[in-house]
């Protein structure tokens, strides 16, 4: 039975290839997802429903992309994963059309992800690629876009602790400042040092869902939303 009262967020995250592997820089206009994972949680970080794909658009029908993969080693991973069916493949349509249908079921209106403006570009632009641009959306019209590393920006990362965490174990960035990588946030919430990202899609969503809870639980006022300001 699905609780009409919680205002339930869809959570995912994406594993991508370049359409264009012999440039220097990643073009964001370049990446496609051959991975992709999504949950269905609560502001506590409860996880109601969740679900993996590997994209056959990608993953199969353009293995020349595939050698482009940050993550290419992982392939044969993948691999087995699919053949032993702890892994499921779908294309893009069939992605799409069971991540509208969980948005329906839940009456979802936010989706979230750990600098979402990827994972976000990362969606349109296999949409566009799989339908030559016919469609050109992957979410629905309207839908609230949260970032998660906005929000632990305006709340752990402004901690004395946070701080200090990233001093004494040497995550900070070139400048100075601290470093907000879903890895190693979830490394102070955890204080496990030693913990690894997975990157693939729903080992890290269950990871960036611990850090929008804990963003929820300093119950300080934070910006959320990709496109606009708290």
């Amino acid at each position: 039975m699905i609780d009409k009262r919680i205002n339930y967020i869809l959570i995912l995250d994406t594993e991508t290839a370049n359409t264009h592997a012999e440039d220097d820089k990643l073009d964001m206009s370049d990446v496609l997802f051959y991975d992709i994972g999504f949950a269905v949680i609560d502001k506590r970080g409860k996880v109601y429903e969740k679900a993996s794909f590997v994209n056959s658009d990608i993953f199969v029908y353009e293995r020349d992309l595939m050698k482009s993969a940050y993550y290419a080693h992982k392939i044969p991973l993948y691999i087995e994963d699919l053949r032993n069916g702890s892994r499921v493949m779908k294309n893009t349509y069939e992605i799409k059309k069971y991540i509208y249908d969980l948005i329906q079921k839940y009456n979802i209106k936010v989706v979230c992800a750990h600098n979402s403006y990827f994972d976000l570009t990362a969606c349109n632009n296999t949409q566009r690629w799989s339908t030559k641009s016919k469609f050109r959306y992957f979410f629905p019209y309207g839908i609230e876009i949260w970032d998660t590393m906005k929000m632990a920006n305006d709340t752990i990362c402004k901690q004395k602790l946070y701080k200090e965490f990233c001093e004494v174990n040497g995550y900070l960035t070139a400048n100075g400042q601290v470093r907000k990588t879903a890895e190693i946030l979830y490394r102070y919430i955890t204080q496990n040092i030693d913990f690894v990202e997975s990157h693939t899609g729903l080992e890290d969503v269950m990871i960036e869902k611990e850090i929008l809870a804990h963003c929820f639980r300093q119950h300080k006022k934070m910006q959320k939303n990709l496109f606009k300001k708290a």
